[in-house]
């Protein structure tokens, strides 16, 4: 899989909340992602740190065998466990939310030269944000849109970009009609 523009991910490792979050998406794990896989997520612990390469494959295995919509609900689910306290207690507006982006992803990832979100543009009803990140964009899309949730936001958020389609970043555009002080703070 191609990585995204200065991506090098060197001990790039990932909460277990996350990855576990995929787990929730499928109902029975062990035929829809295959035994093997399925034995080493059953052993992870969700505070514990594991490698990259585990969340990818699963990210990987679920586009595979349930397609985008799985992985949304997957990215539902992961900032569920592992954001939306955090955000509820800190965000007022959807500006908060794209400026601390950054730092979210970072609260649940470690390592060098890992990637991230920085926000391109900002307007009233309207974002657009560029992700580095390796994860699979669809479950950015599910984090995206539970996260605005959490400011009663509802967003449409679409692509403009996308590594998996040749380009060195993903860019997606949120739109909303919301344009008040939920949107702009």
């Amino acid at each position: 899989m191609r990585r995204p523009r200065g991506y090098v991910g060197t001990r790039h490792e990932t909460i277990g909340s996350d990855i576990l979050a995929g787990l929730g998406v499928v109902s029975m794990p062990k035929q829809t992602l295959g035994p093997a896989l399925n034995d080493k997520l059953q052993k992870l612990s969700p505070n514990g740190w594991y490698g990259i390469d585990l969340m990818l494959e699963l990210m990987e295995a679920l586009d595979a065998r349930v397609g985008a919509n799985g992985l949304r609900q997957m990215g539902r689910r992961l900032f569920a466990a592992s954001h939306e306290a955090h955000v509820r207690a800190m965000a007022k507006s959807a500006r908060d939310i794209f400026t601390s982006f950054d730092d979210l992803y970072k609260r649940a990832n470690r390592g060098q030269e890992i990637g991230g979100w920085k926000v391109l543009a900002f307007s009233p009803g309207k974002a657009r944000l560029e992700k580095t990140t390796p994860h699979h964009c669809a479950l950015e899309e599910g984090i995206v849109s539970a996260a605005l949730a959490c400011v009663d936001v509802p967003a449409t958020v679409t692509q403009e970009t996308c590594l998996r389609h040749g380009a060195d970043s993903c860019v997606f555009v949120v739109t909303s009609v919301v344009s008040d002080h939920r949107w702009g703070g």
